[in-house]
């Protein structure tokens, strides 16, 4: 394939997360049933960087530098094909090095290197993009995303300093985890896939002026909303109320562009597969939830509640990940025709979706159970189950991308 081909960046990335189910599905077996040569922490420690790194951030570059060739720079594959592959190695150098080692030297090498590559990637596209003449919101909203990766390494380097060190503090190593979590989930993640939806919104007739409302809501809480994640750090009042300003700002935000977009669904549909109406509603809704969530986080009860109980913080993390962000990349890139839908790839669209549903479900269950101290029946073994379902999904995704000839001929009716 075309080294400056959108298809090819995109067919690796799906491909990339065919391994991150793969990796959940011999966790979740792990936990159910005996596997004593898996070390279950250093493979976590892989599954998760390399989910990141492997198939949001590769997913996300490709798109962010075909946004580039739509508006002008032709040759922004060629420019940038250096940078996408040493994301891609970086990535897989975590994906081999953190299950075989954990933390040491080879995946802090690999790790760092990436955090390098997202440097570079920043400075050069927010260049590339005050090249564009036409200046719009998705430009702002691009522009904060790759600022928001950057700024979340600082959570990393944290961590670092504090594992080599050896000094260990059980709140700064949290606040440092939430840093980066937090500034990937809701700052490079989220504000790179607002920005694909401002962009074709703006396609869409939507006015400009009212966007960009929407989108400094959501700038301007980003950086103070990470403080929801360190309330038990007994926060001055005043530094409290701009948290819960932040929290209510983006609620606000959410449903402001919902009513926009409700007034225009019409338009909107029409341009769209009914398969895209679909996973674009379920985002939606995950979003919605994700948000009502994070509001009801602002209680300080509620939130050390939440997150005494591991079941609920890797629901909210998976709701974000999977429900949120994986399915838009999924929805967006079909929707786009940026690849081939064939009714072999929407069925994995739609497997994939089930086991996101199953998944939370039983971690829901899970968590509820935990804090009435009521074990649920067998979780581990659905967890397990869910985790397969994923796989599936995914699995008949790729098949139907690689095997064109297959798929092609049963193509989806748009």
């Amino acid at each position: 394939m075309d080294d400056t081909s959108l298809q090819k960046w995109l067919k690796i990335s799906l491909f990339n997360l065919l391994l991150v189910a793969c990796a959940g599905v011999i966790l979740r077996y792990k936990i159910a049933f005996s596997l004593p040569w898996v070390d279950q922490k250093y493979l976590l420690h892989g599954h998760s960087h390399f989910a990141f790194a492997g198939w949001i951030t590769q997913a996300l570059m490709s798109l962010l530098v075909q946004y580039l060739r739509e508006n002008g720079q032709v040759d922004a594959f060629q420019k940038y094909r250096f940078l996408l592959y040493a994301n891609l190695v970086t990535a897989y150098g975590m994906l081999i090095s953190f299950p075989l080692q954990g933390y040491a030297p080879v995946s802090i090498v690999f790790s760092t290197l990436s955090i390098f590559v997202s440097y570079a990637f920043a400075i050069i596209y927010i260049k590339d993009l005050n090249r564009i003449s036409v200046k719009s919101t998705t430009i702002l909203w691009f522009r904060s995303a790759v600022f928001f990766n950057a700024l979340s390494s600082a959570g990393a380097f944290t961590l670092a300093y504090i594992l080599a060190t050896k000094q260990y503090n059980e709140r700064l190593y949290l606040a440092a985890v939430y840093f980066f979590l937090h500034f990937q989930y809701n700052g490079w993640f989220f504000f790179a896939c607002m920005g694909l939806l401002n962009y074709q919104l703006l396609k869409c007739g939507f006015e400009n002026k009212q966007l960009r409302k929407i989108y400094w809501l959501f700038f301007l809480a980003c950086i103070p909303a990470y403080l929801l994640s360190t309330l038990w750090f007994n926060l001055p009042a005043w530094i409290y109320w701009i948290v819960v300003a932040a929290a209510i700002s983006q609620v606000f935000a959410w449903i402001k562009l919902i009513a926009m977009i409700k007034k225009n669904l019409n338009s909107l549909v029409s341009r769209l597969p009914k398969f895209s109406v679909i996973i674009f509603i379920l985002v939606a809704i995950a979003l919605s939830i994700k948000l009502s969530l994070q509001g009801l986080s602002v209680i300080p009860s509620l939130s050390i509640l939440a997150t005494g109980f591991r079941p609920i913080v890797i629901g909210y993390l998976h709701l974000v990940l999977l429900g949120i962000i994986s399915l838009f990349i999924l929805g967006y890139i079909f929707s786009q025709r940026y690849l081939y839908i064939s009714k072999i790839s929407a069925t994995g669209l739609f497997i994939l979706i089930a086991g996101i549903l199953f998944n939370e479900i039983v971690l829901m269950l899970q968590g509820i159970g935990g804090i009435w101290y009521v074990p649920i029946a067998y979780a581990d073994l659905l967890l397990l189950v869910a985790a397969f379902i994923l796989f599936t999904g995914v699995l008949v995704l790729n098949y139907s991308l690689f095997f064109k000839r297959y798929a092609f001929a049963h193509k989806l009716n748009e």
